[in-house]
């Protein structure tokens, strides 16, 4: 039977991540009077902070083996942790097991090994952590008489109990328990994973027989798209590169769920765009302005002129450092929600400072327009596991299939209105003239209603579409999309191909002197 409160005597600490795990050692010690384990590394570090450690060696009378492979895997420390006091008391007696009232692990760092790239395969096996699961599992199951630490953020509320209550409550103990099994899930999950990739037999089989992603909570939120949801952000436990939910947060309110969900619509388009300046502009996870210009005030200008009335309160993201000039223009020209670059200027801060409830996010630098990975969608009963949608165009497979052939400012104009088209919802229609869309039609059940919509925003927003060019996401089924492009003055078209009336379509654009490419590689975004 649980006992309410549970005394500490004995301890066992070792820990990867040593942070605070001296100070706390040393207040059990002098404190409470607990007698502390350890192992390796960390018994150096306690010693070298004066807390007094007993080998676990000395306590088992069995030597540390394989290079440290073999050290808590014994008797008298598995014993010690799982014997119900009460009830296995004469056993452990009469096998010299004394309690172990207090296990502090937390695990090698297998998550973060394997993020780097230069860590080969046998290196990342030789990280797995065996002997430190096997205490935290056997600590989370005994919480009726045994208390677990894996993470500092809890060392204070153990100190806490022992000093109000003598021992550590069963409140604290079972919240402790199911963060320590918690804690097993992902580190195991994320051995799974790694290992399925690794020992993958062919290109194209990369997703598992069981997929068990791995997240932690970073914080609850307020509330989710409405606010009779509850929500919370969570990070992936093998982030690498560059991660939304670890941007610095350099000011403004607490960032919401819709937030985050445009910020990282935002931030997946304008990573597409690694050359010239580039601003995005999303609006409920669509983007409604995105352009390149020689600098990003300009960029952001042309952007905005897209869809001026969608832009208000929108979420702005640059690829590149956002310095005072851009900052000044984005602050009197309109409402934001949220500000995303990789870098922003002092001075740019000093700006944005004047709008209190403004959030500005600096995320790290980035290369490269995204590390493969992917995409998860839940249905019910189960989940949808896609690679993301990261392959990129080969311009050596363009065909040009009409007549007329664009081009070399048209060309330029199709690849930048495609790179567009990939982040916006099914069925996406863009038009984009001179590096900048000028209208933009999304998640239509009709691809011509898109068209029809994108050619409707541009008139309301001023914008000559005479001349633009046009991207879909996908094949158009019938001419009809063809044809309103025509009727907008559209003077070429980029789209994938594929449909049974590709041939009606090609002729639709002939008629009206559009030139068209196929691309053979689609964008559903759904």
């Amino acid at each position: 039977m649980s006992q309410p409160t549970a005394p500490i005597r004995r301890a066992l600490i070792s820990v990867s991540d040593k942070q605070g795990v001296a100070a706390f050692a040393k207040r059990l010690a002098e404190d409470h009077g607990v007698t502390i384990l350890s192992t390796g590394g960390t018994a150096r570090a306690l010693r070298e902070a004066g807390v007094a450690v007993t080998d676990v060696s000395e306590h088992t009378g069995a030597p540390e083996i394989m290079d440290g492979r073999v050290k808590t895997l014994h008797p008298k420390i598995h014993g010690g942790i799982l014997g119900r006091r009460g009830t296995d008391d004469t056993v452990m007696a009469d096998n010299d097991i004394a309690p172990i009232d207090l296990v502090v692990v937390n695990l090698y760092p297998f998550e973060q090994t394997i993020a780097k790239p230069e860590t080969d395969h046998a290196t990342a096996v030789e990280t797995i952590d065996i002997g430190g699961p096997a205490m935290l599992r056997a600590a989370a199951k005994n919480h009726a008489y045994v208390t677990l630490v894996v993470d500092g953020a809890d060392y204070q509320d153990v100190l806490d109990d022992l000093a109000a209550h003598g021992g550590t409550r069963e409140a604290t103990r079972r919240r402790l328990a199911a963060k320590g099994f918690a804690h097993t899930a992902g580190y195991d999950s994320a051995i799974a994973n790694y290992l399925s990739r690794e020992t993958s037999d062919t290109a194209d089989d990369t997703l598992p027989a069981r997929f068990a992603p791995a997240y932690e909570k970073i914080s609850d939120l307020r509330y989710g798209e409405n606010p009779h949801q509850r929500a919370a952000v969570y990070r992936h436990t093998e982030t690498g590169g560059v991660s939304l939910v670890d941007a610095r947060v350099c000011q403004g309110k607490a960032l919401s769920y819709n937030n985050l969900a445009d910020a990282d619509a935002a931030l997946a388009c304008v990573r597409a765009f690694d050359q010239s300046p580039a601003c995005v502009i999303v609006k409920h996870a669509n983007p409604c302005g995105v352009a390149v210009a020689p600098d990003l005030t300009s960029a952001y200008r042309r952007a905005f002129a897209t869809d001026p009335v969608s832009s208000f309160g929108g979420i702005i993201a640059f690829n590149q450092q956002v310095d005072a000039d851009t900052a000044q223009a984005i602050v009197d020209n309109q409402f934001a929600e949220v500000i995303l670059a990789p870098t922003i200027t002092e001075g740019a801060l000093d700006v944005f400072s004047a709008k209190k409830n403004l959030r500005v996010l600096v995320t790290s630098s980035w290369t490269k327009t995204g590390e493969a990975g992917v995409t998860l969608k839940p249905v019910a009963g189960g989940l949808l596991v896609q690679d993301d949608d990261s392959e990129l165009l080969d311009r050596s497979q363009l065909k040009v299939v009409t007549e007329r052939e664009p081009d070399g400012t048209q060309l330029q104009d199709l690849l930048f209105a495609w790179r567009v088209a990939k982040f916006v919802k099914s069925n996406a229609i863009v038009y984009a003239k001179n590096g900048a869309t000028v209208g933009i039609g999304a998640g239509q059940m009709s691809r011509v209603d898109s068209a029809r919509i994108a050619r409707t925003k541009a008139a309301d927003a001023g914008l000559d579409v005479v001349g633009s060019v046009m991207a879909s996401d996908a094949f158009f089924p019938f001419r009809d999309g063809i044809d309103t492009a025509a009727e907008a003055g559209v003077a070429a078209v980029i789209q994938p191909g594929g449909s049974i009336r590709d041939e009606e379509v090609i002729a639709a654009a002939d008629e009206a002197g559009i030139a068209m490419l196929l691309t053979g590689m689609r964008h559903f975004r759904h």
